[in-house]
């Protein structure tokens, strides 16, 4: 661990335990850095992260203050979570329909968000996914072979596709950058969700990408809308 998330996270650690209590003003950026052992430069580093997080309001030339951090947001769209941690956050009990894993030429639309030439070959792997025994979400994931070699003929998959991919392909991934959208009534895939007539689904189009920025996989999750709900925290620039 870099010295600079050490200190951050003895902060963190002396804030939650009352050592620092919110209002208290921080000694001097010269004598906390001499408390943790490290440059000013360092301690600097980590009060500027735990500033951004809002546990630390800075006063240029008034000093350094713990200060009540925000509430946390349930199901921030910024945490990338799997299905399943969706699924258990809602107080249910997780299950899955696999439908199929087909390996096929990738269409053309889906190329270029994989960063792949049309006709590649492909993984779909294709699965609902229950709460209490009850559809509330359909998925239809493409994972180009390049990426993963034969590893879906070699071992079986269930759970979480994430985990899967990090522990027999060593893939982990970081970051997702998606679209939301709602997608039409006509959409095949919405209709396997369609519990009741008043039934919402949104939509989910995700390109999931691993720590060398190397895109993993194209998602698509269809969510039902009365199950989840999701938020984001605006910041004003």
């Amino acid at each position: 661990m870099t010295s600079y998330m050490a200190v951050k996270e003895k902060l963190e650690a002396m804030i939650n335990e009352g050592e620092l209590k919110v209002g208290e003003k921080l000694a001097s950026e010269h004598q906390m850095a001499k408390f943790f052992g490290v440059s000013r430069d360092t301690f600097r580093s980590a009060i500027k992260l735990l500033e951004k997080e809002r546990k630390i309001l800075v006063k240029h030339g008034v000093g350094t203050f713990v200060v009540q951090p925000p509430p946390s947001i349930s199901n921030n769209l910024e945490d990338l979570r799997s299905i399943g941690e969706l699924i258990k956050s809602s107080g249910l009990k997780e299950g899955e329909r696999q439908e199929r894993i087909t390996l096929e030429k990738c269409p053309k639309q889906f190329a270029s968000l994989l960063r792949i030439q049309a006709g590649e070959p492909v993984y779909f792997l294709k699965r609902a996914r229950t709460a209490d025994n009850e559809p509330v979400v359909f998925s239809v994931n493409l994972i180009p072979k390049a990426v993963v070699g034969d590893v879906f003929e070699r071992k079986p998959f269930s759970g979480s596709l994430l985990s899967y991919l990090q522990v027999e392909c060593g893939l982990s991934i970081l970051d997702a950058d998606t679209e939301i959208v709602v997608p039409p009534l006509s959409d095949k895939y919405v209709k396997r969700l369609m519990c009741k007539p008043e039934t919402m689904v949104l939509l989910l189009k995700s390109i999931h990408l691993d720590e060398k920025n190397q895109v993993v996989m194209y998602s698509l999750d269809y969510l039902r809308n009365d199950v989840f709900s999701f938020w984001i925290r605006r910041a004003r620039k």
